[in-house]
């Protein structure tokens, strides 16, 4: 593959390993990747704070896709000029596509009284509830609930009761978006919308050049993600089955689980840049 490439990946399940959070198998390509300059764009159901961390412990300088989909956070240095509709804040240039979470815990909070007790939303755990139910330390849980978009729910109930408080959410005009441990109330936005929207915004930066994007997900919420990228990259995930998916071109389903699968897959699709500098210019020069 000799043209620019952008790597769109999701986390917990993907980059992150299921159980430990770990990236330990994944380490050594992107540390090659960032080398190349081959940009990793974290796309991801988590919050600002917590990719922000992540971010920085793999030396990832990209833009990030948080909370599903629900914004993109832009460095200012990726692009000469602002893109339009972006708001200004700080380092960033901010792409939100949905309404802010409080619309979202209004519409739950006058959702029927028989689904009470039934669920638990992130707004309502102590950090220490949150680090039980999640595995994820006391520091990580309390960005966990750092949220400025959407509500991630634990559900507690039977498969039926869920089903009719889905219909509920969906009713209210919530999309309801289904992750490794939660669904996630928000608004109509998802990981494959905010693929386009970026990768369009960088294709009219560098101009002629056509840029392939790679998308590497384990969950339903990376459908949307997935299916709008070049090459789909299922990774294997030790708790549930390779979701299905409409697109049939380009994909790929790794052997390993995890980080080990996201390695196994960029090698196999990106030899070049893991030995030189070939795609890397294009981008952001």
């Amino acid at each position: 593959m000799n043209q620019p490439v952008i790597i769109f990946s999701d986390l917990d399940g993907t980059l992150l390993d299921h159980f430990t959070y770990e990236s330990t198998a994944a380490l050594p390509v992107i540390k090659q990747l960032n080398a190349a300059n081959v940009p990793i764009v974290l796309t991801t159901s988590k919050t600002l704070a917590e990719v922000l961390k992540i971010q920085a412990d793999l030396d990832i300088k990209a833009p990030l896709i948080i909370e599903n989909g629900a914004a993109i956070f832009i460095p200012k240095n990726t692009f000469k000029v602002q893109p339009k509709n972006t708001l200004s804040m700080g380092q960033y240039w901010v792409k939100s596509f949905c309404l802010p979470r409080q619309h979202w815990l209004e519409v739950i909070k006058d959702a029927p009284a028989k689904f009470k007790g039934l669920y638990q939303g992130f707004s309502t755990l102590k950090t220490e509830e949150l680090a039980e139910l999640t595995g994820l330390s006391m520091a990580d849980a309390d960005l966990a609930k750092n949220r400025q978009y959407g509500e991630p729910i634990h559900w507690r109930g039977d498969e039926s009761s869920k089903q009719d408080f889905i219909e509920y959410l969906e009713k209210s005009d919530a999309t309801v978006l289904f992750g490794g441990r939660f669904f996630h109330v928000c608004g109509s936005s998802d990981k494959g919308q905010a693929l386009t929207w970026l990768t369009e915004h960088y294709q009219k930066n560098i101009g002629a050049y056509t840029i392939s994007t790679i998308a590497l997900g384990d969950g339903k919420n990376d459908i949307a993600m997935l299916e709008a990228a070049s090459i789909a990259v299922q990774i294997r995930s030790p708790v549930h089955e390779f979701p299905v998916i409409n697109k049939t071109e380009n994909v790929i389903q790794t052997q390993e689980y995890g980080p080990a699968g996201w390695a196994e897959a960029i090698q196999h699709l990106l030899p070049e840049p893991l030995s030189s500098n070939s795609l890397s210019t294009k981008i952001y020069n």
